[in-house]
């Protein structure tokens, strides 16, 4: 997986986009242009902030299905991603949740998305939906089958999910990239917002060879410096989130900040020596009306 040839560089941030409710969830709200509303300000916060991609994901559906979602939900997001690369130039991707990867992958070969994020490619993963089983066989041929190059970002070991048995963390990568033939590995910590240790991110680049690996969460400008060091990327939305908090909106301003700290964490020397500054110091990009 080329990330240059993405994303513009080769050290991607990719800010997410929690989609509100949507149709015949449980906190469904009854207005889709609520949520379109909604998506469009956090995308253009996050284009505006500095971010190099942006994923979308209907993460206030919960309680989530474990597989297939219902097909108001596959709708309304092909409409909301549409509306949202119409919007910003950056490079975007999607993640239905928990584990429809299959939705994801029409959705992004439909309106020309260029990866998803697949929560369970492979193995089997206790979680709070039930026991959830990779179907790698199924995804792979089906992206052959519509003709694409969709990226395919696979989560080893996924946060809130549990793995039957003990596997190795090295072994689980190994077999995602080689057997999986995932393009690119994310690795979280145990939940939102919990960061991925430096240990386990070193160990994982090690496992991945040339496969690029993601900080999956839990990053923030305070660690992002120094988690950088072990991975290629970043997928980040809670610490963007105005007053960190998960239920509300992007804050373009702590966009900057984290973007300034990534920033800070690529350039040569110690990441413990540096300080983080309150304000961004660098002009932020206009998105594409």
């Amino acid at each position: 997986m080329d990330l240059n040839q993405i994303f513009n560089t080769d050290n991607p941030i990719i800010g997410v986009v929690h989609l509100l409710p949507l149709p015949t969830s449980p906190r469904w709200g009854g207005d889709l242009k609520v949520v379109i509303d909604r998506a469009e300000q956090e995308a253009t916060a996050l284009a505006s902030g500095g971010v190099n991609g942006i994923i979308v994901e209907n993460f206030f559906d919960a309680p989530f299905a474990k597989e297939q979602v219902n097909p108001a939900i596959v709708s309304a997001m092909t409409l909301i991603v549409h509306r949202l690369m119409n919007l910003v130039t950056l490079p975007i991707g999607i993640n239905v949740l928990r584990n429809d990867a299959q939705s994801a992958l029409a959705i992004a070969s439909c309106v020309g998305a260029q990866f998803i994020r697949v929560n369970v490619l492979n193995g089997v993963m206790a979680t709070d939906q039930g026991l959830i089983e990779g179907n790698a066989h199924e995804l792979l041929r089906y992206r052959r089958e519509l003709g694409g190059d969709v990226k395919i970002l696979a989560d080893v070991l996924v946060k809130h999910g549990r793995p039957l048995g003990s596997p190795n963390l090295t072994t689980a990568v190994r077999e995602t990239t080689e057997r999986a033939l995932a393009d690119g590995i994310i690795l979280s910590g145990w939940a939102t917002g919990s960061p991925p240790s430096l240990e386990d991110l070193e160990l994982a680049r090690t496992a991945a060879g040339s496969t690029p690996i993601f900080i999956g969460s839990g990053a923030n400008w305070e660690n992002i410096p120094t988690l950088i060091q072990a991975a290629d990327g970043v997928i980040v939305s809670s610490s963007l989130k105005r007053h960190g908090r998960i239920t509300q909106p992007i804050d373009p301003s702590r966009v900057g900040q984290f973007v300034d700290a990534m920033q800070r964490g690529l350039k040569p020397g110690d990441p413990s020596q540096w300080t983080v500054p309150s304000e961004p110091e660098f002009p932020v990009k206009n998105p594409r009306p």
